[in-house]
């Protein structure tokens, strides 16, 4: 394989790149590569499969990402803390960024990097044969690159201890998203469900400013509403998930059965 071949696609991180902004859908019910098909689809640039809070098997996330791959979607995984053994295997199967939860410390995405990126940024081991090449040979020193370069590092802000460390947190070496899981942090905050919360807005806004001034993107998740995603786009997040595989799901079924109902009582009446 020639030097000019050696790369691994992340579109993802070229949308962020290009100061675009990075979209990507939660996947908790698709357990196939159909569903990285359908958010290819449907305009996301990245598929977040979770497996923090869903039954996923890594073998199911390795046949899901090698179809990421194939359609031209970035397959990212929330595994379940930032010492998951999964980390280096999802990686070593086609995975093209880990999101690490509950990062509350610089020492947390220390270890989260450690296990995401090969030396001289972490710590990850070598193995033979990926699947990002066709398992075709290639140059070790090329390859390390090269996955190390598309491999994104998101760390997760949702706690108030997490906001309170996130500039050391952005400060280490090899983070490459700084994201807000408004969910968990409103909880820490003790403000469940209050999307549009001063206080959680601030947070926000905090992190997209700490994550530039240490030359990382930021992003959030949870609030669905789309004047406060536009609203913060514009303010500079550039890694924001829309909506669950679920929460689509449940969207279109009941527009589509309330709509029925609807027609039907009013030719009724």
């Amino acid at each position: 394989m020639s030097s000019a071949s050696v790369a691994v696609p992340n579109p993802a991180r070229d949308r962020m790149a290009a100061g675009e902004i990075a979209l990507g859908m939660n996947v908790r019910l698709g357990h196939n590569g159909d569903i990285a098909r359908i958010a290819k689809a449907t305009g996301h640039d990245f598929i977040f499969i979770d497996m923090q809070h869903s039954l996923f098997t890594t073998e199911t996330v390795g046949h899901m990402a090698q179809a990421a791959l194939g359609c031209g979607i970035a397959p990212m995984v929330r595994v379940r803390a930032p010492d998951d053994p999964n980390v280096p295997l999802l990686l070593d199967n086609g995975v093209t960024g880990i999101i690490f939860p509950d990062v509350e410390t610089a020492d947390d995405a220390r270890r989260a990097v450690n296990a995401a990126k090969f030396a001289p940024v972490g710590q990850r081991s070598v193995c033979g044969g990926y699947p990002y090449f066709n398992y075709a040979p290639t140059p070790l020193d090329q390859a390390i690159s090269a996955m190390n370069e598309a491999t994104l590092v998101v760390c997760m802000i949702e706690t108030v201890k997490g906001l309170e460390n996130v500039e050391a947190i952005a400060a280490v070496d090899g983070v490459d998203v700084v994201h807000v899981g408004s969910n968990d942090l409103l909880v820490s905050m003790g403000k469940p469900g209050r999307f549009g919360d001063p206080e959680i807005m601030a947070a926000i806004e905090r992190v997209i400013d700490v994550a530039a001034a240490h030359g990382r993107y930021s992003g959030f998740g949870g609030d669905r509403n789309l004047e406060r995603q536009v609203q913060l786009i514009r303010r500079g997040a550039r890694f924001l998930t829309t909506q669950t595989d679920i929460g689509f799901l449940m969207a279109e079924a009941n527009r589509v059965t309330g709509g029925l109902r609807e027609a039907l009582a009013a030719k009724a009446a």
